[in-house]
């Protein structure tokens, strides 16, 4: 058995290679044509270097403290709510899905999918919001989750070694968001199927929280996209992969793409920071800002880690899932 399992390893890269150029777009990243990690190490002979990154994430704790991480609703009630986690799984899967449609890379997708919201800090954006205003005010810092995911990634996992990921995947999950944009097709996919899997499931958990009724969606969009969560996916995912191979970029149609702006447009109006929720909000906000005066003041409180007391702070109270954070406010 070992000797067989030797002749598999042996073969792998080669398969895959094989595999790769004859199925691949031109336009793909190459298993074996990374641009690298930080540090050199041995290469698996069972995983391509995008797999092992996947392994890597996927085994992290910043991933397993996901599950317990807002999406929209703090702390639901329900078991059908989504989390931090299930939406990461949910952009990982429809990402590999358009980029297996283009043929591009579905591991160095898959692992900038799953790895692209590890440093979301608890209660969602509002808890981002409000860790970056308390930096602000006390420190001149500023926080932004994306920045944060790399930290985690490069610096924070495995007592502070980091995991050490290519430079790809590193890439990906840095411009999931914000100004910058990522250096392969592989990252935009992800980077756009990241706000069509919230927007869609935001709807869903936001109707059955009986916060909106399917009836007071904007017409024009659901007449275009579908009146469905899992026909606007399939409609979006359609329409990027044909507009993107139409291309040779990744993108979407323009009426598409307007129409997907105007919903998250609307989603922001009266969900995300609608009167509705504005009570969680501010229960949030209220959380975020005792925690953080409380580590300002009490230094001895903070764990020990690199950087100085506002990095620390920032990288212990955007490591917290909702209900520790929750129960670290009533203690103090």
């Amino acid at each position: 058995m070992t000797e067989l399992a030797g002749r598999v390893a042996d073969a792998f890269e080669a398969r895959v290679r094989e595999h790769e150029e004859q199925w691949l777009s031109p336009l793909a990243v190459r298993s074996y044509e990374t641009r690298g990690r930080a540090r050199e190490e041995e290469p698996c002979r069972l995983r391509t270097p995008f797999q092992r990154d996947r392994d890597r994430i996927v085994h992290s704790k910043a991933f397993r403290r996901l599950r317990n991480k807002t999406q929209v609703f703090i702390d639901p009630g329900g078991d059908h709510f989504r989390t931090r986690i299930t939406h990461t799984i949910e952009t990982a899967g429809i990402s590999r899905g358009v980029a297996r449609a283009l043929g591009l890379n579905e591991d160095l997708v898959e692992a900038i999918g799953l790895g692209h919201d590890l440093g979301h800090t608890p209660f969602g954006h509002t808890g981002e919001a409000a860790l970056d205003a308390q930096l602000q005010t006390r420190f001149g810092r500023r926080f932004r989750h994306n920045e944060h995911s790399l930290r985690i990634v490069d610096v924070l996992e495995k007592d502070g070694q980091g995991l050490n990921l290519t430079e790809e995947v590193r890439d990906g999950i840095l411009h999931h968001t914000g100004s910058g944009r990522p250096a392969t097709l592989e990252g935009r996919i992800v980077r756009i199927v990241d706000r069509v899997a919230y927007i869609n499931h935001d709807i869903d958990d936001a109707i059955r929280a009986g916060i909106l009724h399917q009836d007071e969606l904007p017409r024009p969009e659901l007449e275009l996209l579908g009146e469905t969560g899992s026909r606007r996916i399939d409609a979006l995912v359609h329409d990027l992969v044909e507009t993107s191979q139409r291309e040779g970029d990744i993108s979407q149609s323009e009426d598409v793409g307007t129409a997907m702006l105007a919903l998250r447009t609307f989603m922001f109006d009266r969900v995300y920071v609608g009167p509705h929720t504005e009570p969680q909000h501010e229960r949030a906000q209220e959380v975020m800002a005792r925690v953080f005066a409380h580590l300002a003041e009490h230094p001895d409180d903070v764990p020990p880690g690199p950087g100085d007391l506002a990095q620390r702070i920032a990288d212990y109270l955007a490591g917290m899932t909702d209900r520790f954070a929750l129960a670290f406010a009533e203690r103090i």
